[in-house]
């Protein structure tokens, strides 16, 4: 940053405490040569304030903590405070398990990993083990070798003509624009270093997403930015020529997120800047509308076929399909439309409803969608009662931090996790909630350049690396106790939840699913049988309300 620039930020609140160290170390001095019997007094005064500026200067060039980097001096008062917590907390902050949408002690897990720290607990869990929801996995007398091979799941082996070796844990879709340049950098160069892979989101494939050549999945939604004509369009042509990129390795198109399922969003013309505009493919004397709905298909048949014809423009790269399941009669539809054309998408990346987002309405955020494990428990069903799951890998996305998390998810029916907050921790983010506004403390989620320079690219990509790295570690050791050596023998059984104080139940008898094929030859299961007889392969409405 250049003279100008700091001295404009010197004026700024965040770099309030060096400004004002800094006149004090002059007015010090002016005042022990002025007033020569408070020489002492004022020259020890001075001295301080400019340990302070030096304390300040060291902050600016340090590249581990962008909260220091963006508020030089002050920021130290957030890690005094974190000192001291563990004695205070109980009066004065959150418990380690409160904090929402991530606790206390789930945020440490993640940065702990990222820094590889010390990630173990003493004296025991601080759960109640006898309060209704509490869970657990059954360990086995004989618990199997860790395996320390990385988990990998291969996508697209039915119908594509270059599958995907998927890692179990991926970075989750956020676009350019929701988190910054940097933030998008330490992220794919973190996947690059652990091969694993990086979502897009919505906003097209950047060139900060490009740079340090990590495996992307690139996301397209309904503004088809990146591949959009000037009408709003899908353009065929453009999305050839990003997807046959040897770097992208699948296309996912987001029908609806977990956040806000079923709303659109604009993106007014005074945020859209040239690079903005050249990445998402739209011009600046507009506002950019994602619609709520697609404009490429509107029947479930149309879909099937467009994703057909996207693997095939992509040069036979796996396709999936995101969304957060509303109206169980759509995800039926689905999949009698896979029936019924021979074609499908090569994974579903179910998205609950208690997933993130930059922003969205309170409504929304907190009452639309379904959450996560009905959701999954739901999907993977569905797929297995129509005769489908062998050709359709499921994905799992919401809130998934640890390797619990993940056991969890498997059990309900995944096959793979997404995270989108645990690898923003990891990056830096402390959950201010501030993203929003622009003004994120630690430079992830902002397009202020004075923010994000905070973040140093090559800490950060290596504890994003560090993270996913060691919560596999964890994972291997926790499916080991249960006496397995892939997550993907994970079974329902394996997992308990308490009903009541005195009872408990297996997920498989709290979640029953379906027998293969059982949908097409008719069930009784009160989950499904009435949303199957909606379900239609030729329109998203149902049959009858």
């Amino acid at each position: 940053m250049n003279a100008l620039g700091l001295l404009r930020l010197a004026f700024e609140g965040r770099f309030l405490a060096v400004t004002i160290s800094a006149v004090c170390v002059v007015v010090f001095v002016v005042l022990a040569l002025v007033l020569p019997a408070w020489r002492g007094v004022f020259l020890v005064l001075a001295l301080v304030a400019a340990a302070l500026v030096a304390v300040g200067a060291y902050d600016l060039s340090q590249a581990k903590h962008s909260i220091l980097r963006n508020y030089p001096v002050l920021g130290h008062l957030r890690f005094f405070f974190e000192k001291i917590r563990p004695e205070m907390r109980q009066y004065f902050f959150e418990d380690d398990k409160d904090g929402r949408p991530f606790s206390r002690d789930k945020r440490a897990i993640v940065y702990q990993r990222a820094k590889r720290a010390l990630d173990k607990r003493p004296f025991g869990t601080v759960l109640d083990s006898y309060d209704p929801d509490f869970e657990w996995l059954n360990h086995s007398m004989a618990p199997a070798e860790v395996n320390h091979e990385p988990f990998r799941v291969i996508v697209g082996e039915a119908r594509s003509k270059r599958p995907y070796a998927s890692s179990v844990l991926n970075i989750s879709g956020m676009s350019f624009g929701a988190i910054s340049p940097n933030a998008i950098r330490a992220m794919n160069k973190g996947a690059k270093m652990g091969h694993f892979a990086q979502v897009t989101g919505e906003g097209a494939v950047s060139p900060y997403h490009r740079e340090h050549g990590g495996d992307l999945v690139w996301q397209i939604a309904s503004g088809y930015f990146g591949c959009r004509n000037e009408d709003g369009s899908f353009s065929p042509a453009r999305f050839r020529d990003v997807a046959q990129a040897d770097q992208i390795k699948m296309i996912e198109v987001k029908l609806s997120q977990g956040a806000k399922p079923g709303h659109g969003g604009v993106l007014p013309k005074a945020k859209i800047t040239p690079e903005i505009a050249a990445t998402r493919g739209v011009g600046m004397d507009r506002d950019v509308v994602s619609p709520a709905a697609h404009s490429a298909f509107r029947t479930p048949v149309e879909l099937m076929h467009w994703v057909a014809e996207l693997r095939e423009m992509s040069g036979g790269k796996p396709v999936g399909l995101k969304f957060c399941v509303g109206h169980r009669w759509q995800v039926l539809s689905l999949c009698k439309a896979m029936i019924e054309t021979g074609e499908g998408p090569d994974y579903i990346a179910v998205d609950g409803s208690e997933g993130g987002t930059g922003a969205a309405p309170l409504e929304f955020a907190d009452h639309v969608g379904m959450p996560l494990r009905d959701a999954l428990h739901f999907v993977h069903n569905a797929l297995v009662g129509t005769g489908l799951r062998d050709k359709v890998r499921v994905v799992a996305s919401g809130k998934i931090a640890s390797a619990f998390d993940i056991v969890r998810a498997i059990a309900l029916g995944a096959d793979i996790c997404h995270a989108a907050r645990a690898f923003m921790f990891a990056t830096g983010c402390i959950q201010a909630q501030s993203c929003h506004t622009g003004h994120c403390p630690t430079g992830v989620a902002t397009t202020d350049p004075k923010r994000w320079r905070a973040l140093v690219v090559e800490d950060k990509a290596e504890r994003v690396a560090n993270y996913h790295r060691l919560t596999l570690e964890a994972l291997a050791e926790t499916i080991a106790a249960a006496g397995l050596t892939h997550p993907g023998q994970i079974d329902p059984r394996f997992l308990w939840k308490r009903t009541d104080p005195q009872n408990a139940a297996t997920f498989q008898d709290l979640y029953p699913g379906l027998k293969p094929g059982e949908l097409i030859d008719g069930t009784d299961h009160a989950l499904f049988r009435l949303p199957w007889g909606r379900a239609q392969a030729d329109s998203f409405q149902p049959t009858h309300l």
